[in-house]
């Protein structure tokens, strides 16, 4: 939600190279547009039906859409790319909703998953064919729509090595890589979504760069206790599983919050405790989940992190400390983070990917590649397969109607009968 990331990718059999890229900020009036809409098809239970005909949806999807082609087209112009060139726009859309099988309690009547972005608009105003959609094959055959990033690790790792792949977007998750393979992955939970929307609700702003508000603060324990119980019957979950911020309740818990630090809106070192506070939380929860990995899963000293929140230092240096011992906030998990280092045999080494600032962007021209191929994602949930299922959709400039605004298994995607 800081940007929209735009990266020129060239494959050439196992050889990855990104030609440039290009970032476009949100704006903060649209930051705040996108999620009152999603705040709103949370809280609505919207099915997609009714969602596509609603006026506001419609209008923050035009503005949406409309900024990522200006995206796309201001790189190319910038850098002197030929259009014709380019054989795919790899893009994933908005998340607006997401209750995969893991939350979904087994009930098939239940899982979906609602991503915002017409690829049909987006390449009628960028002449470049668009693939998307890469989540709704896996939703409809039972599986959990993310995290997607791990066979896109497992692809960069001859040149990054083996290890464990942690990404810190708005949600976080991880990948365990083998031999250039994907062992396992999962979603973590929670990093830049409580930080971010805490900052642009109280500074307006759009982000703690540096961390400049947050390392004025303190961790206060209490609010830690309540961070983890919210979201616990999830964090302690064994993978496979997916999370979003639908379930993370952030309206709510900033509800909570305000009500429990009173001063919040007048006092700066209240709100410094605060924000220092979840930023150390999302450290802290992506080592947790590193901590639970199953024992089946072979772990290994090297730690690979990339996106934007590791950028923070409060939260990174949460993870670095409680991954290596030097701190725990919470006595109940340390015989987990003792067992986990001992599995290590050694301390973690960690470090931020060299290819990390576009990695998410490379991610989906990388699956836009493998539909081109006609090539199954290599999800483990994938490999064995009876069938061959191929992750995307793709449409072509000017060659249909613009008619999918919404991912195909949006939410009453089984009510559908087409």
């Amino acid at each position: 939600m800081d940007a929209v990331d735009v990266v020129l990718t060239e494959f050439d059999g196992g050889k990855i190279q990104d030609i440039c890229s290009f970032s476009r900020p949100y704006s903060l009036a649209q930051k705040k547009r996108i999620d009152a809409l999603r705040q709103r098809v949370v809280r609505q239970k919207i099915p997609a039906s009714e969602l596509v005909k609603d006026a506001d949806f419609q209008s923050v999807h035009a503005e949406y859409i409309e900024g990522v082609a200006a995206a796309v087209n201001e790189m190319c112009r910038r850098f002197n790319i030929d259009k014709s060139q380019v054989q795919a726009i790899g893009f994933h859309g908005k998340t607006l909703d997401h209750n995969p099988p893991s939350l979904a309690g087994g009930n098939r009547s239940l899982p979906f998953t609602t991503q915002m972005g017409s690829a049909q608009l987006l390449a009628d105003l960028t002449d470049i064919p668009v693939i998307n959609d890469f989540r709704s094959a896996l939703l409809m055959n039972g599986f959990e729509g993310a995290p997607l990033a791990a066979p896109h690790n497992a692809h960069i790792s001859e040149q990054e090595g083996d290890g464990c792949y942690i990404n810190a977007g708005n949600t976080s998750n991880l990948a365990w890589i083998d031999a250039g393979k994907v062992q396992a992955c999962w979603d973590i939970g929670p990093f830049n979504e409580y930080i971010d929307n805490f900052v642009l609700r109280y500074k307006n702003a759009a982000m703690d760069t540096d961390g400049r508000w947050g390392m004025r603060g303190k961790t206060l324990p209490e609010l830690l206790d309540i961070l983890f119980a919210r979201g616990r019957h999830f964090y302690e979950l064994n993978p496979p599983k997916s999370g979003d911020p639908a379930f993370y309740k952030t309206a709510e818990l900033f509800a909570e919050t305000a009500q429990k630090y009173t001063m919040l809106g007048q006092d700066e070192n209240i709100f410094c405790d605060i924000l220092h506070t979840l930023e150390v939380f999302a450290g802290y929860l992506a080592a947790y989940a590193v901590a639970a990995t199953p024992l089946q899963v072979k772990v290994c000293p090297q730690f690979i992190l990339f996106g934007g929140g590791w950028k923070n230092p409060v939260a990174c240096q949460s993870f670095i400390d409680t991954l290596s011992g030097k701190s725990a906030p919470f006595p109940e998990h340390k015989k987990l983070f003792d067992d986990f280092r001992k599995r290590l045999g050694q301390s973690p080494q960690i470090r931020y990917s060299t290819l990390g600032n576009f990695m998410e962007a490379r991610l989906f021209a990388d699956l836009a590649r493998y539909f081109l191929e006609d090539r199954v994602w290599e999800l483990p949930e994938l490999q064995n397969l009876e069938k061959k299922l191929i992750l995307g959709k793709i449409r072509y400039p000017h060659a249909a109607p613009v008619d999918d605004f919404l991912s195909a298994a949006a939410r009453g995607w089984q009510n559908n009968d087409s």
